[in-house]
């Protein structure tokens, strides 16, 4: 959305910066408070970006799967051009699930950076009865998250036993440029498709969930 421009701005700035002067993280998120992005902030920003890494990751596993199912349902395929199609895709899927683990890495960070700063400052309450209020909303928050991690990391996992399945038939295939390398090929893809069903089920639990908590921390 619009609001959130500002943020990739300063995000994209900033990164620069302080790759270049400490690759440190500290520093990092202090200097993006001081042009008023908090950790919060930068942790829904982050979630957003898992989210929509998952969902690209949704529509490139589906493509996968439709150029399989083509490549092993013609009766004449040029084997050399099938191979090449299918390792495309094979790589593309490669690159969105490292795209996915990399956006849910940044979200543990920041989180943890979060949760870690808020459990720090509920010590400098002098009022005892904030300084409750404030560390029960920090673990309904935390809680909140850690089911929303949760999702996330099922959907990651479920991410591995298609790439398994699409790098075996890939590279048979590239071994073995003939007819009766499509027909095993075939036999493979009730269980290609029946992972990636799994992969897509969890990803729009995580995605709904994913939802659920942004806008939870907006509200809140």
């Amino acid at each position: 959305m619009t609001r959130h421009t500002p943020i990739h701005l300063y995000l994209a700035f900033f990164t620069a910066v302080l790759v270049l002067l400490t690759g440190c993280s500290n520093p990092y998120y202090s200097a993006m408070e001081t042009v008023g992005v908090h950790k919060r902030d930068i942790m829904v920003d982050r979630v957003e970006n898992a989210r929509d890494a998952q969902q690209d990751a949704q529509e490139q596993f589906k493509s996968a799967l439709e150029q399989f199912d083509s490549v092993v349902s013609l009766e004449e395929t040029d084997l050399k051009k099938a191979y090449e199609q299918l390792n495309d895709e094979y790589e593309e899927c490669v690159a969105i699930a490292d795209k996915v683990s990399d956006r849910i890495d940044k979200v543990e960070a920041v989180s943890e950076a979060l949760f870690d700063e808020w459990a720090d400052e509920i010590k400098l309450y002098d009022n005892k009865e904030l300084a409750r209020a404030s560390k029960e909303q920090l673990n309904n928050t935390r809680a909140r998250y850690e089911e929303m991690l949760s999702h996330m990391q099922e959907a990651e996992k479920s991410m591995e036993p298609v790439l398994r399945i699409f790098r075996d038939n890939v590279l048979f295939l590239k071994h073995n440029l003939n007819a009766q390398a499509i027909g095993s090929l075939q036999d493979e893809f009730a269980g290609l498709e029946l992972e990636i069903d799994k992969l897509i089920g969890r990803m729009n639990e995580a995605i709904e969930s994913s939802n659920a908590f942004i806008a939870d921390m907006q509200t809140n």
